[in-house]
């Protein structure tokens, strides 16, 4: 699963760190996330999406080899 976690991030202006704050997980939680390296529960997929306003769909997808 892939995902645009880094983008978004970008876009609202805020660091790993701060993501990670307000969502009551480590720095190093989200940097797995973004390297595709780590793939988060259902819940904190959806506290990601809530924290940038956007449907779980926008942040998080499959590929083919999914």
């Amino acid at each position: 699963m892939k995902n645009n976690i880094k983008v978004e991030r970008a876009i609202k202006g805020i660091t790993q760190e701060e993501l990670a704050t307000k969502i009551s997980v480590s720095r190093q939680t989200i940097n797995a996330m973004e390297a595709n390296k780590y793939v988060p529960s259902t819940l904190l997929a959806l506290k990601i999406a809530r924290e940038f306003g956007k449907p779980v769909e926008a942040i998080f997808f499959l590929e083919d080899s999914d």
